[in-house]
């Protein structure tokens, strides 16, 4: 199948249309921000429902804290911040009080990876994945563009139990169907293949179809994986394609370390050992610069999906 984009949108908008549609059809999902209204596209929620949103300024600790509590009287609480401070500025307070006590408390990430650009790589949060995904009880939900953001955003607030919802600023093919039913751990099978296997997630899914395209032209038949939740993870998906394919190619915007890749690794050494290569940022942080260049200077880019491919498949 040819996926074509409708247009390129932020996926923190997504988050944000979310949001505001829960605000009209949810009345327990009440929303607290870090300072950070206009970034997560939250003010529309907040407009219609100032009686159930808390600013808490640049205490996110604190944010967290909150959210747990509110959830004892049975609110849904979204909590609202970048990423870099979401996971590893809290983290404790994550573990204790949300994964831990097990609460049903949305942890909502704006601005993660490389592709934050000009803000550097304090604020470029590659590690994210890792120590979410780490923790019991945690759900950890990546989508890839505006309208899956959208549909993740509603689905959340239906399921019982901590999440770490992950999106981004730049804007990005939004290449979804608008009326999705985002199910919580099935991966979305974008393209069939029978050479090669590839897996993306967030941003790179649109990279991984650009990808299998330019595979199609050298004769290669690419198969490709959206894996939007990387906990808990669609193994039945990943071992039925590889299966068939014999070798995988991971694609995430993230360190190789903890990520995507690493979690399919972990699938594939138990059940099923092939060759794998995996696309991602390679123990290093990011820097100031233009987000595509970013993504093209640490290897997160079309050419290198093509690459591993062909790699990976010589390996068979």
């Amino acid at each position: 199948m040819k996926y074509t984009s409708t247009g390129n949108k932020d996926t923190r908008s997504g988050f944000g249309a979310g949001l505001h549609e829960l605000g009209k059809t949810n009345p327990n999902v009440v929303a607290l921000c870090a300072d950070l209204v206009g970034s997560l596209k939250m003010e529309d929620f907040i407009k219609e429902n100032p009686e159930r949103f808390i600013q808490t300024g640049i205490a996110e600790a604190n944010m967290i804290g909150l959210s747990a509590g509110l959830t004892i009287g049975g609110k849904i609480p979204f909590a609202g911040t970048f990423a870099a401070f979401a996971t590893g500025r809290v983290y404790d307070q994550i573990r204790q009080s949300v994964a831990y006590s097990n609460k049903n408390v949305k942890i909502c990430a704006s601005h993660a990876g490389l592709t934050l650009g000009e803000d550097g790589a304090t604020h470029q949060m590659l590690e994210d994945i890792g120590l979410m995904k780490m923790l019991p009880n945690m759900t950890v939900i990546v989508p890839c563009d505006y309208n899956q953001t959208k549909a993740a955003t509603i689905a959340i607030a239906e399921y019982v139990g901590p999440v770490y919802l992950r999106f981004g600023r730049p804007a990005v093919p939004n290449f979804t169907p608008a009326d999705q039913k985002f199910v919580i751990g099935k991966a979305n099978m974008l393209t069939e293949g029978s050479d090669v296997t590839i897996i993306a997630t967030g941003h790179l899914v649109w990279k991984a179809l650009e990808a299998a395209d330019v595979l199609a032209e050298k004769g290669i038949s690419a198969e490709v994986i959206n894996i939007h939740t990387i906990k808990p993870i669609d193994e039945e998906a990943i071992l039925k394609s590889v299966s068939k394919t014999r070798c995988v190619v991971t694609a995430e915007e993230h360190m190789l370390n903890g990520g995507l890749g690493d979690s399919v690794a972990q699938i594939l050494s138990r059940k099923l050992p092939s060759p794998m290569e995996m696309v991602g940022v390679n123990d290093v942080f990011g820097e100031s610069g233009k987000p595509n260049e970013l993504m093209v200077k640490y290897g997160l880019d079309t050419p290198n999906i093509v690459e591993a491919a062909q790699k990976v498949i010589k390996r068979k």
